[in-house]
Order: structure tokens, then C-alpha cells, then sequence
């Protein structure tokens, strides 16, 4: 594993790595860029009209699993590697993982390209906002790139199932850590998909992933530590991550992986599936 400057994370690399690296052909940028429904942004559109030079267009969408009706949940091993194969990217390439709003959805693509076997895949610190800030070339229209093999294994064993979170919530033998604003969480502000109600799982825990972030990058160590702290978060124990719909789940992931305690599984249907079931439980509050 290759890094650069100095950061928090071991799978961060600066913005001055990549441009040194692009035009290598085994070195591939990824736009994973993702907005809430709230934010009213248009990943897709966005992207052709500004992206880092070469960089494969990944949308957690399109590349999900379409029988399921809970949003953008993992794909088959077999459609993962047909769809990365078509975008020119093998599972031995170095994969740079950005989106349009420093740290977001980025975590999620990298954390998904890792499940899947890819093993030398980071995140471009600071995204797509620092790139442009620091004046760095653009390129606009679906870049081509020449179609490749992707051998995918897995999924690993950290995708988290309903049934699993119910189970870890019963037996407490993990904690479920949500990344959601703490409002949503409380039960005190709707969630950003129409007709889900907000609150949260009885006896799961509350860190949001805003916490997590300073200027697009990662916190310190000791913001991070502090920010599991407050949310009541013993990180040398087990922990199951959580939120609106899977992404951000994965900011705790890198969060917890940064500081050396990578978390037991994400819970990838998240929120969005927990929310959806009748007999699943709902709190309110901050407990």
C-alpha cells in the first residue's frame, strides 16, 4: 500500500499523489459522488460537466441490487465484477476513490471495492473540492476507458443483515453505531426519503458521521476518539455500523479502521430497511 502526505488514515492519499500517478495504466480514479434527495444535486450531471481526468463514473445506484427495494444495497459478486469490467477497472489496479463533497460517498465505494477483493483501493482526501480548489485539470464527457477483467471475490463476511442487527441488538454482542445527524436519530426532524420515519433502533448508539469530518478529510485521532466518547461508543469493543441507507456507515468504518478498531460488519440496508418493516422496533429520544 502506497501513501503519500501525512494523514489520518492509511488509505487517504493527497491530491498531489494522484495527479503524479494519473496516465499510469494500472492507476484509475473513481467518482463515487452520491447526494441525499435533500440536497437536490445531480451526481451524474455533475460529472460530466467537470471530473478528474480518466476518473470511471461509479453510481451506487445503478450498481446495486435491483430486486431488493431498499436503496442502493450491494450487488451480486457477478454483477459487481461485470459492471467494473465495463467501466475498465480490475481488481488489481490502484483505485482512487473521490466524490463531489470532500468525504462522503466516497468511504462507501472504497469500503464496497475492498468487500469485493480489490485490495489496493484509497481515498483521495479532500475530493473532488480540493482538487478544483487547487486549480488541477478537469475533463468533462464520460471518459473511455478500455474494458478490463474484474475478478471479484466475496462478499466478505461484514455485510450485516436485518436479522444479524436484530440479533446483535438483542444480545448486545456488538454495538450498532448510527451515523445519522442526531435530530433524525432523536425522532426530532424527518429523514430525507419521503414517508420513513425517523427515530432510531432501540439500544443502538448515536456518532454522527459530521463528527467524523474537518474540511473534507478525516478528524484527528483524538476528534474522532472524542466524538465515539460522547456518543457513549466503547471503540475497543465490537461495532456494527449504521445510518440513512448504508454510505455513510462507511465514515464510521474508515473512522474506527483509522484509529486502528475496524469495525465486526456494516449494516447495509441500514435506516432505510429497518425503518420500512412493520415489526421492527422504533425509539425516540436519545436512547
Amino acid at each position: 500500500m502506497t501513501t503519500a502526505s501525512p494523514v489520518s488514515s492509511p488509505w487517504l492519499v493527497s491530491t498531489q499523489w494522484l495527479a503524479d500517478k494519473l496516465g499510469s495504466p494500472d492507476v484509475v480514479a473513481v467518482d463515487g459522488s452520491f447526494y441525499l434527495p435533500t440536497q437536490k444535486r445531480d451526481p451524474e450531471a455533475e460529472y460530466l460537466a467537470g471530473h478528474i481526468p480518466g476518473a470511471a463514473r461509479f453510481d451506487v445506484d445503478a450498481i446495486s441490487d435491483h430486486t431488493n427495494p431498499a436503496p442502493h444495497m450491494l450487488p451480486s459478486r457477478e454483477f459487481f465484477a461485470d459492471a467494473m469490467g465495463k467501466l475498465g477497472i480490475a481488481e488489481t489496479d490502484t483505485i482512487v476513490c473521490y466524490d463531489g463533497l470532500g468525504l462522503f460517498a466516497s468511504p462507501r465505494v472504497w469500503w464496497t471495492f475492498r468487500l469485493f477483493g480489490a485490495k489496493n483501493v484509497h481515498i483521495l482526501d479532500g475530493g473532488l473540492p480540493r482538487w478544483k480548489s487547487e486549480g488541477r485539470p478537469l475533463e468533462t464527457g464520460i471518459s473511455k476507458r478500455t474494458p478490463k477483467k474484474f475478478n471479484a471475490t466475496g462478499p466478505a463476511p461484514l455485510v450485516a443483515s436485518l436479522e444479524t442487527v436484530k440479533a446483535t441488538l438483542a444480545d448486545k454482542s456488538a454495538q450498532v453505531v448510527d451515523a445519522r445527524a442526531a435530530d433524525r436519530f432523536r425522532g426530532e426532524a424527518p429523514e430525507p426519503r419521503p414517508g420513513l420515519p425517523s427515530g432510531h433502533m432501540p439500544g443502538s448508539f448515536n456518532v454522527p458521521s459530521s463528527l467524523m469530518l474537518e474540511n473534507g478529510s478525516l478528524a484527528s485521532s483524538e476528534k474522532l476518539k472524542a466524538a465515539f466518547a460522547a456518543g457513549g461508543v466503547d471503540i475497543t469493543k465490537p461495532v456494527v455500523t449504521s445510518c440513512g441507507s448504508g454510505v455513510s456507515a462507511a465514515i464510521l468504518w474508515l473512522a474506527l479502521d483509522s484509529l486502528g478498531h475496524t469495525p465486526k460488519a456494516l449494516y447495509d440496508g441500514s435506516w432505510s430497511e429497518w425503518a420500512a418493516k412493520s415489526d421492527a422496533p422504533i425509539a425516540t429520544g436519545s436512547k
